[in-house]
């Protein structure tokens, strides 16, 4: 089962492996005081996808930006087979807690990957 969490909740142990999914060290953590187990930064959205999706979401266009990002991002991770099989390896051992930093939480990479996840027939719940 692959579940979503902002990095910053509480970690309870139904969260099962804790992989902060995110491109870049969320503000607020030391190496030593992270709160996951796992960075696989390799499976965040490109640092130009990101640039391009806050782009288009400070220019007021919101729902055109997730469609666009979860449409580009979808791409992305087509191209990363490894990842993405190592991803879906680690939920089939048990529950995984997908982690980010965003303030959104209804639209951000995590939530794309666990429905990428899903669709490709990786574990969510």
């Amino acid at each position: 089962m692959i579940r979503v969490k902002r990095v910053y909740a509480q970690a309870v142990p139904e969260d099962g492996a804790r992989i902060l999914v995110d491109r870049l060290w969320p503000r607020g953590f030391t190496k030593a005081s992270a709160p996951w187990e796992r960075w696989m930064k390799e499976i965040a959205p490109s640092n130009t996808l990101r640039r391009r999706v806050h782009a288009l979401s400070e220019a007021g266009h919101q729902e055109q930006a997730w469609a666009e990002f979860v449409a580009a991002y979808s791409e992305e991770l087509d191209d990363l087979p490894a990842a993405v099989e190592e991803l879906r390896t680690i939920a089939a051992e048990g529950p995984v807690t997908l982690l980010y930093a965003a303030r959104d939480e209804a639209h951000n990479n995590a939530v794309a990957l666990a429905a990428y996840m899903k669709r490709k027939g990786g574990a969510s719940g």
